[in-house]
């Protein structure tokens, strides 16, 4: 085939054959075809789009341009999870352990945080012992074993994929729906699990600031992930304010682990008893999401999802010495260096930008600028106000940790100083008291 010509006709609006793709994507991941033909291809595809079978068949050949896991050996309904990234967003810590202390097999592999979104894997990694690596047949005997293993995502699932993003990142081609989908989709194909919730996230501090656009990419996706024999859903959530009230992976760790206590902050714990209690109906235990739900609940209340978080961190070598600390002692641990931001006025917080707290969080050191660069597992954000909460003048608004002085100082610039209410800054303050936006806003799919 000649790539020339494949360019000229999807920059013609034309519709590539599946022959066309497949030959795309199995050659740049091969190197047969150089990065200025690739972007090329991408630009012409992000401006005259792929319709739904061109977007099918890219999320097929990318999925299989790698290892495609096999789960079919782990007896039950496997569910996978996945959050297009958001602030704060500690949420599969949560809905793993309880949907598998409900008797639904979870083998998830998730992925490390870039910019200002985390990742599951450096949260992990804060514990000290925990090993994100397993070997196939470690994995699969730790989820028939105990239910649950979350791992890295392998570097040879969807290598095509990580070859298309690190390129589109640089050549302004992310923002395209076919392309976003079937980015995530072809990883989470790829992955084996016989069921997938999406949570899609909407807002300041989401990929897709509105709402309408992020149904219209959950659509998409769900589309792809029932046409290839999986049954998808995906909950609209809300991403204006930081989920919870900590940024960074051991804070949120911790936070994590009060959410299964049901000592959590309510905006976590709504989402992932609503989250988990889908997980745990599309596993087959609960007849309806909202009996999951209850279920949920139940395992919350019980004790149950806590234990099994406990039974995973043990199970993957990770030390309980920190939770059993923190629980004779209400204390974590955080970096050395910590500065506050406090109100500059009396009133009611408006906003908090999720974007600019998550950009604050990646500046404290616990996050990434690029992918080569370290973590700090004890830096990040604690917040003390959310949306709608009342605020005097000179009150804490957000604790900043970091062990590194330069970078809490660029972290508390990036905020806007260290006193906040008005526009442009971390915090918001208004005198009338804000309606406070709805979490969950819709689901798609049951």
């Amino acid at each position: 085939m000649n790539m020339n010509e494949i360019i000229i006709k999807k920059r013609n609006g034309g519709k590539l054959t599946e022959e066309e793709i497949r030959y795309f994507v199995a050659e740049y991941t091969e190197g047969n075809i150089p990065d200025y033909q690739a972007s090329a291809l991408l630009m012409a595809i992000y401006f005259s789009k792929m319709d739904e079978e061109e977007t099918f068949v890219l999320t097929d050949a990318m999925r299989t341009s790698g290892d495609v896991v096999d789960l079919s050996a782990i007896s039950g309904i496997k569910v996978d999870k996945h959050s297009t990234g958001g602030v704060g967003d500690k949420v599969t810590l949560v809905v793993g352990p309880l949907a598998a202390a409900c008797g639904v097999p979870i083998a998830k592999m998730s992925g490390r945080g870039l910019g200002f979104t985390g990742g599951t894997v450096d949260k992990l990694e804060s514990i000290p012992g925990f090993k994100t690596t397993l070997e196939p047949e470690e994995f699969h005997k730790q989820v028939e074993d105990i239910g649950i293993a979350l791992i890295g995502q392998s570097g040879h699932i969807a290598p095509a994929d990580k070859k298309l993003y690190a390129l589109r990142d640089v050549t302004g081609t992310v923002e395209n729906l076919s392309l976003i989908s079937s980015s995530i989709m072809s990883k989470k194909l790829a992955a084996g699990s016989d069921a997938i919730i999406l949570d899609v996230k909407c807002g300041k501090g989401a990929f897709m600031e509105s709402q309408d656009r992020a149904e219209e990419l959950a659509g998409m996706m769900c589309k792809i992930g029932n046409a290839a024999g999986k049954r998808t859903v995906a909950v609209i959530t809300d991403m204006n304010q930081p989920l919870g009230r900590t940024v960074g992976n051991s804070l949120e760790v911790f936070e994590a682990y009060d959410t299964l206590k049901g000592q959590g902050p309510s905006d976590i714990t709504e989402l992932s008893l609503h989250i988990a209690g889908i997980m745990i109906y599309l596993g087959g235990k609960a007849e309806t999401p909202e009996e999951g739900a209850k279920k949920a609940r139940e395992a919350m209340d019980s004790g149950a999802g806590l234990a099994k978080f406990r039974e995973l961190i043990s199970a993957q070598g990770g030390k309980l010495d920190m939770f059993d600390y923190h629980d004779a002692t209400n204390s974590i641990p955080v970096a050395d260096l910590q500065e506050e931001i406090v109100a500059d006025r009396d009133g009611y917080v408006s906003l908090i930008d999720a974007q600019l707290i998550g950009l604050c969080s990646q500046h404290t050191g616990a996050g990434r600028k690029v992918k080569e660069d370290s973590i700090d597992p004890f830096a990040g954000v604690l917040l003390f106000k959310k949306v709608g909460d009342k605020v005097e003048k000179g009150e804490k608004l957000a604790t900043f940790y970091s062990s590194d002085k330069d970078k809490l100082a660029s972290a508390i610039e990036e905020a806007g100083g260290r006193d906040s209410g008005a526009e442009g800054k971390a915090f918001v303050i208004s005198q009338e008291k804000p309606e406070i936006p709805a979490l969950i806003k819709t689901t798609i799919g049951l």
